[in-house]
């Protein structure tokens, strides 16, 4: 019972931020205009800042552990590789198909992971967790701009997917982020004031725009790509690689931030990352918001079970 009352700790505070947006879109304080400008704001301006600051104030004394990083590298492609096979041969549509492959192997690590992570070892934890994400979080961009741009339209372009790799903010700013991290640089303390605070507004904006933009008529439209998705990144990819990782003997706080990045939904950031590279960004809302709802029960079992199993 505790630990569902973490998740839900977890998810409520985000669907309320979802909901907030919802409200305004319905009170007609949030046009259609106003939404793509502020879409286009998150993208470019406060996802990376947060991005950039997670990388930025990561501890990496005590946190080096090869064996886990060299999983988690892993095992983030080989789901990239997964999802892209299952996709591809359920799905013809190549807007959805980027999308519906960006959704299952992208997590909510930071923003829905590392608390859950944290909730069950404390700050023994997270420490752990934090090198992860500046490793893992860096390649879900990477690799969500390659699968986003491979199915955005016409033949593929090895350069004209070079350039949109090296262009994203998102990518721009983990790379930032991680010169800042292993060379010891640090910022001017008003600056990093001033990034903190900006960064912080980057999850409640992201999702009240995600809640404005998001349509209920759409559940039924895409019924089958939402089951696909939502069934591949809650639970088959966790089933794959959960076990695997107990067997190369991976446990306790590891394992829990293993859990985490596996187990946890699509990040927000996917859908804003969709629509501003011509993916189905209604698609990629829904996922996001169901993603994160069913992620309540999902995450509840999977810490559930690696506790009966003495792992966690």
């Amino acid at each position: 019972m505790e630990n569902l009352l973490v998740a839900i700790r977890v998810v409520a505070p985000l669907f309320l931020m979802l909901l907030v947006g919802v409200l305004l879109k319905r009170l007609g304080m949030i046009a259609e205009i106003t939404e793509k400008q502020m879409n286009r704001m998150v993208f470019r301006c406060f996802l990376p800042l947060l991005l950039f600051y997670n990388i930025y104030t990561t501890s990496l004394e005590n946190s080096f552990d090869p064996l886990l990083l060299t999983f988690s590298i892993i095992a983030v492609l080989a789901m990239v590789i997964l999802s892209f096979v299952l996709v591809l041969a359920t799905e013809k549509e190549n807007s959805r198909r980027g999308v519906m492959i960006q959704a299952m192997f992208r997590s909510n690590f930071v923003l829905f992971g590392l608390p859950v992570t944290v909730s069950l070892f404390g700050q023994q934890a997270a420490g752990i967790a934090s090198l992860v994400i500046a490793v893992v979080v860096p390649m879900f961009n990477i690799l969500s701009v390659i699968v986003l741009e491979i199915f955005r339209g016409g033949n593929i372009q090895p350069i004209k997917i070079l350039r949109g790799i090296i262009t994203n903010p998102l990518v721009i700013a983990s790379a930032i982020g991680l010169l800042f991290l292993f060379t010891g640089l640090r910022l001017p303390y008003s600056c990093e004031k001033a990034v903190a605070d900006l960064s912080a507004v980057a999850t409640p904006l992201a999702f009240v725009v995600l809640g404005a933009s998001f349509h209920f008529s759409d559940t039924r439209k895409y019924r089958r790509q939402l089951t696909i998705g939502l069934l591949g990144k809650l639970v088959l990819m966790p089933a794959l690689f959960l076990p695997i990782a107990a067997l190369i003997g991976i446990q306790g706080p590891q394992m829990a931030v293993v859990m985490a990045m596996l187990a946890s939904p699509t990040a927000v950031s996917s859908y804003t990352m969709a629509q501003q590279m011509d993916g189905d960004a209604p698609l990629a809302g829904q996922l996001v918001v169901f993603g994160t709802l069913f992620s309540i029960l999902t995450v509840f079992l999977w810490v559930f079970a690696l506790k009966q199993a003495a792992i966690i």
